[in-house]
């Protein structure tokens, strides 16, 4: 098997609204497509960041039929995906740029086996996000 790169990841969210406002407005993800599935009655938005893709899948809080998704286990961590991390040139300037938006930003602290800054913040949702330089 040649498996050449990560095509995207998707994510459940609890609020499309909320999320897809974090996500594109807030992080500047640019939006690939967005469509509504009937059949689902939820959203589906595929955002572009470098070469990969997220897909963001969610309902509108205001719509008639939505139905809140399980909680996502952090405390104690469950199994499954633990955190998105992100490639920046700068780390603190990333953050300083996401804590101007109103978004908390753990300290910056160096990756034990890379030596590299990172650090943590989160989305509407709790998901951990990382900065990695």
């Amino acid at each position: 098997m040649n498996l050449d790169a990560i095509h995207h990841a998707a994510i459940i969210v609890s609020d499309y609204e909320r999320s897809r406002a974090f996500y594109v407005e807030t992080l500047g993800f640019r939006v690939i497509r967005e469509n509504y599935r009937p059949d689902r009655g939820d959203y589906k938005l595929d955002l572009a960041c470098g070469g990969v893709e997220l897909e963001i899948f969610g309902q509108k809080v205001s719509d008639a039929s939505y139905q809140a998704p399980p909680k996502r286990l952090s405390y104690p961590e469950a199994t499954g995906l633990r955190h998105l991390a992100f490639a920046v040139a700068d780390v603190e300037a990333a953050k300083a740029e996401l804590e101007d938006k109103g978004v908390f930003v753990e300290p910056v602290r160096r990756d034990t086996y890379t030596g590299k800054k990172m650090t943590f913040f989160f989305d509407p949702d709790g998901l951990p996000l990382e900065l990695h330089e």
